[in-house]
């Protein structure tokens, strides 16, 4: 009888230890990502915390705490809350070790925090969360870390992008500082558009100095200055100027403000001439850039944001999945009787659906099928914008068609059975 019981009680041990280990061959690690430090939580099928710690966003730290992980189970599932630059050098890193994350988004984990205790807000707490959600939905977006021509493309149109809102800032300030000094002139030229008109101020601000120069002498200092009808931009300041012979005050620090402001949006011009080249260039080199920038409107300005944006197209399923990623596809809000209910999505991607629209509205201005399409969408009775957005789904459809078959945009449809 002891024997007998001792024997029990062995196997009830060893089933126990069987257990455990069973349970933690599949674990999920949830990281709330940092740009100074990172925080990772691991939780096991029963949700229980198994590792928790502060993470320093260094290689050394990451590559330590990466093999703390990999020994508490056979396979880990890895979740993150951003997939920017805070966490390049941590997805780099799982990448290398054959792991595997997915994209948790910000809104989500704010959401699944209220389904658990307390309302306490730290690390600790969101990298948990990160970590249960995960581990019950696995419908998440995996993030793949981008090959080097399309990292290349992400810096150089994120960066192009800061210095376009840097070049509108300047511009509005422009304005806002001249309208306050010489009103005429300001009304007189687009300037967001007139390199002429930006030349004209690095030079002559006030009405008092360009009616001092004249007409013959200005045109001869803006056409040294290689400035495309010279005759016309200095007839037009001199009558903003005549318009106007009262000197307000502040005249003369303004000027100044606005030379300089002309000179820096001028240099930045040359910047953005620049970096357009840089991304022509990088573009073209894309094994998919020539179908891409066939569709009439994808230029290679947009067609490197729509590979950013879009990543890896085996993603998309089909043209539907493509689409309401860009947020082109009306969302149902039905419940009961009440069917058909259709609303704008709020979960998409901005960046992506900004391309199609622009794409959509520029490919509208010549003849063919796009404005055929928009004209016959206004016809219907549809605004603008929503024949517009009408077209950017339909653009959609045709761009993934193209891209899965592999072959330039025609006017013509091809016949279905070569599709």
């Amino acid at each position: 009888m002891t024997a007998g019981c001792s024997s029990g009680r062995q196997h009830d041990v060893g089933d126990e230890e069987g257990r455990v280990r069973k349970e933690r061959d599949r674990v999920w690690a949830g990281i709330d990502a940092g740009k100074a430090h990172h925080w990772a939580a691991v939780v096991d099928e029963t949700g229980a915390t198994l590792w928790s710690k502060k993470i320093d966003n260094d290689e050394s730290a990451i590559l330590a705490a990466l093999g703390e992980i990999l020994a508490l189970a056979d396979d880990v599932h890895w979740a993150v809350d951003i997939s920017g630059t805070a966490s390049a050098l941590l997805l780099a890193l799982l990448a290398a070790h054959g792991q595997r994350a997915v994209y948790v988004p910000g809104r989500t984990v704010n959401r699944m925090s209220g389904a658990y205790r307390g309302e306490a807000k730290t690390d600790a707490r969101d990298a948990y969360v990160i970590a249960e959600t995960a581990r019950h939905r696995n419908d998440f977006t995996a993030i793949d870390v981008p090959a080097q021509l399309a990292a290349d493309l992400a810096l150089l149109t994120a960066h192009r992008s800061d210095l376009v809102a840097d070049r509108v800032r300047m511009i509005n300030r422009l304005r806002d500082v001249l309208t306050g000094v010489f009103p005429a002139l300001e009304r007189a030229f687009d300037y967001s558009a007139h390199k002429g008109a930006l030349v004209l101020l690095t030079g002559y601000q006030t009405p008092a100095a360009i009616r001092r120069r004249g007409r013959a002498r200005l045109t001869a200092w803006l056409a040294n200055r290689s400035v495309r009808s010279a005759d016309t931009v200095a007839a037009t300041a001199l009558e903003a100027a005549q318009a106007q012979q009262t000197a307000l005050p502040g005249e003369d620090i303004a000027a100044q403000i606005v030379a300089d402001l002309a000179a820096q949006i001028l240099a930045l011009d040359d910047r953005l001439n620049r970096i357009d080249k840089q991304i022509r260039e990088t573009f073209r080199s894309h094994p998919q850039a020539e179908i891409i920038e066939s569709l009439p409107g994808m230029g290679p300005i947009l067609g490197a944001e729509f590979v950013v944006a879009a990543g890896d197209m085996s993603a998309y399923a089909d043209a539907g999945h493509l689409a309401s990623a860009a947020g082109l596809v009306p969302v149902p809000r039905d419940s009961g009787r009440r069917t058909g209910n259709l609303h704008r999505p709020k979960r998409y991607s901005r960046r992506l659906r900004r391309v199609f629209y622009l794409s959509a509205q520029t490919s509208i201005i010549r003849d063919g099928p796009n404005r055929d399409f928009y004209l016959k969408k206004r016809g219907e009775g549809c605004k603008h914008v929503q024949a517009v957005i009408a077209l950017a789904r339909r653009r959609a459809g045709v761009l993934w068609a193209l891209l899965r078959d592999g072959r330039l945009f025609t006017p013509a449809p091809p016949v279905a059975q070569a599709a």
